[in-house]
């Protein structure tokens, strides 16, 4: 494990986010506060997970004196439309159906609070789905229940490794920590 100059906390409750801080090597626990996720209408879609994340951030004013918070948020983007989390099975068909065949975007936004200030990154990728068949979707949604992903899929999970054709990007970006950025952000801190 690497050690940093002080305590690590995954603002998360993303088991995938976890796997992936575990698997570059940093010892951390996870805290998670209530948030309020809403963001102007108006707001440039690609700014939107910057500014969830540096909300997040917000709630460890406290914290972040005497610790480093990571924070995250990742949204897709179809057409410039963002496609959050699917709160039922029918906007997951929905949503699913609306990327077969499609190039989309994943643009994910870390922030970094700690005792010496706040900073954020942001990473881009593109996601090109081949065309699905009904029947996949609604396997997919049948055994992974894909309610807490945006776009309601995980590209780790079996929908992105049947329908996933190509991607542009980090993987990692897609998956929701992109791990070349955190390492990057941390580097200052490793002792």
């Amino acid at each position: 494990m690497r050690s940093l100059r002080f305590p690590l906390i995954l603002a998360s409750q993303s088991p995938r986010r976890k796997e992936l801080l575990q698997q570059i090597g940093y010892d951390f626990s996870v805290a998670v506060k209530p948030t309020n996720e809403q963001f102007p209408a108006t707001m440039d879609p690609y700014k939107v997970p910057a500014y969830l994340a540096e909300q997040k951030a917000r709630e460890f004013e406290n914290e972040r004196k005497n610790n480093l918070v990571l924070c995250a948020d990742t949204i897709v983007l179809l057409n410039g439309n963002i496609l959050n989390k699917p709160t039922s099975r029918l906007q997951a068909t929905e949503m699913l159906a609306s990327l077969s065949g499609q190039e989309h975007e994943v643009v994910t936004s870390i922030c970094l609070a700690g005792p010496d200030g706040v900073i954020s990154e942001t990473d881009a990728a593109k996601v090109k789905f081949r065309k699905l068949k009904k029947s996949e979707i609604d396997f997919y949604i049948d055994q992974y229940k894909p309610f807490d992903k945006a776009g309601a899929y995980g590209i780790q999970e079996w929908i992105g490794m049947i329908g996933i054709t190509r991607i542009e990007g980090s993987f990692y970006t897609i998956m929701g920590l992109p791990t070349h950025l955190v390492f990057q952000m941390l580097k200052p801190y490793v002792i």
